[in-house]
């Protein structure tokens, strides 16, 4: 598996919906996303760094997506969809997926910044395919198959002054 290098190319895949749940739920508190991609680089090589985002039709959120292509990702949006029962579904899992399997060719580690379970597969794929997977998330809120998929798992809050606002 590859260690850590400056000459590393890093591709950074944030879920914003999972770590905004995360951060509410745990700190009432909102993810430091400038901090986060800082440590998700390093001292190595950006190539692409994606958030994917849900338009829920809240008052800020524009500025929020604006904010994050500011610090230097690309938004990926995707409205939230109400069922005939009233039920609100929106989830990247797919997206970030095919994203991380497309990009992988490209790049020597993917950070994927959710503590969401369901990635744990891709996880798997990546490593397999030689390619090193570093996650980042709040411990409490992230999936033990997911850290136990991963070459590295950052939890945030170990540094909650870094990570939140």
């Amino acid at each position: 598996m590859t260690d850590v290098h400056p000459a590393q190319r890093v591709g950074v895949l944030a879920d914003a919906q999972n770590l905004y749940h995360s951060a509410h739920s745990f700190y009432s508190r909102n993810v430091d996303y400038a901090a986060l991609l800082e440590s998700a680089v390093g001292d190595r090589s950006l190539v692409r760094a994606i958030a994917y985002v849900i338009r829920a039709d809240s008052p800020d959120e524009e500025s929020f997506f604006e904010a994050l292509r500011d610090i230097g990702f690309e938004t990926k949006i995707k409205p939230i969809k109400t069922f005939a029962d009233g039920s609100k579904k929106a989830d990247w899992d797919v997206g970030m997926s095919l994203d991380a399997v497309t990009l992988a060719n490209h790049l020597d580690t993917v950070v994927l910044c959710t503590g969401d379970g369901d990635f744990a597969r891709l996880c798997s794929h990546l490593r397999h395919e030689g390619v090193r997977v570093e996650a980042m998330a709040f411990e409490r809120a992230a999936s033990e198959e997911l850290i136990d998929a991963v070459d590295e798992f950052v939890d945030l809050s170990e540094r909650e002054d870094r990570y939140l606002l």
